[in-house]
């Protein structure tokens, strides 16, 4: 719970604690403190208890931890029933994102593109994009339908 508490740290909570509350109440406010965190604790240890009863035999193994994304994710990971890591040994995100620049530079030598950039384009492959595109021909306009405006 207060794995990021350092020695100085716990020692500037003790001294104001002291400071605050006295060096004769303290220690009946640490048992308070305490008698409240161990309700709590009972609390919710009887809470869990009783939506596992309700969830039934099916979900008795059941973690609540589990509802965790990053829990859920790590132990899908591990078990593997999905086939995930083949999916994610076949993905190799550097290279799909390189095929895809070269595609939109027109480089690719086997994409639809690169052929249709040389007639479009410059000699290199590369499209002119300060060419105005060429106006469509007068029959090959969508059917205007005034009831549709």
């Amino acid at each position: 719970m207060f794995n990021d508490i350092g020695p100085l740290e716990l020692v500037t909570l003790i001294v104001l604690a002291v400071l605050v509350f006295g060096p004769d109440k303290l220690p009946k406010v640490i048992q308070d403190v305490t008698r409240t965190i161990r309700k709590i604790r009972d609390f919710s240890e009887s809470a869990k208890q009783d939506i596992r009863q309700e969830l039934g035999p099916e979900f008795k193994d059941f973690e609540f931890e589990d509802l965790n994304p990053k829990t859920f994710i790590r132990k899908q990971m591990d078990n593997d029933d999905l086939g995930l890591r083949e999916i994610r040994s076949g993905f190799d995100l550097k290279k799909e994102m390189a095929e895809v620049t070269d595609a939109v530079h027109g480089r690719g030598g086997d994409s639809p593109s690169s052929s249709s950039a040389g007639t479009a384009g410059s000699a290199d492959g590369r499209v002119d994009m300060t060419k105005k595109p060429e106006a469509p021909a007068a029959d090959n306009r969508p059917p205007f339908d005034a009831d549709a405006t």
